[in-house]
């Protein structure tokens, strides 16, 4: 088990962040995770913390990115939203994540079955969930542009695209996140956690 630390923050490169959440979830499918004493890492990382990675995903109650990942305190920074949409707080917490916090990679995490994303095909509108799904629509509208029912596989399809549309808007509004990226000092990438299996496909 370690901790993050500056020490070992600085030395990691992206992509051997992005290999240590394909290697966690590769422990997660297995039911093999690490051993922790999380209360130790509490301690460890009272004065400061230096996460890998910014994690960004669905609210979900099957996704806890902590768990999925095999991760533990201190590992990660973890934001959430229905739909994994961005928004300017969303950026905001991804810039700081990366630039102020030293992470080396974001992960935009969208899952299978996404109730948000369901909803987003289907034309819910309800209170403030209207204007969340519509955030979702421009990916909707890539797959089926007409008003007919939508398939599953179609939903599915859409999980994807909105994973790749939220990724495009990072890029795209954040100058800080692309800097970054172009420099290579982040590595930006998403991916599809199957609730049915656990496992978390990059795309």
């Amino acid at each position: 088990m370690i901790t993050q630390t500056k020490a070992t923050q600085d030395q990691l490169t992206p992509e051997a962040a992005l290999a240590m959440l394909v290697d966690g979830n590769s422990r997660f499918v297995e039911n093999s995770n690490t051993s922790r004493e999380l209360l130790e890492q509490v301690d460890q990382t009272s004065a400061g913390q230096f996460p890998f990675a910014v994690i960004h995903s669905c609210i979900d109650s099957r996704v806890p990115a902590e768990l999925v990942f095999d991760q533990g305190i201190g590992d990660i920074f973890s934001t959430r939203v229905a739909g994994n949409i961005i928004n300017e707080d969303v950026l905001g917490s991804i810039e700081y994540g990366c630039k102020v916090a030293g992470s080396k990679v974001v992960l935009i995490l969208g899952h299978s079955k996404c109730g948000a994303v369901t909803a987003a095909c289907r034309g819910v509108e309800l209170g403030n969930i209207t204007p969340l799904l519509e955030k979702i629509k421009p990916s909707v509208a890539k797959v089926q542009p007409a008003a007919d029912e939508i398939s599953s596989e179609e939903i599915e399809r859409v999980a994807a695209l909105n994973v790749q549309y939220s990724i495009d808007l990072i890029r795209s509004n954040s100058t800080i996140l692309k800097e970054m990226e172009d420099e290579k000092s982040i590595l930006i990438v998403g991916g599809i956690y199957d609730v049915a299996t656990g496992k978390v496909d990059l795309i």
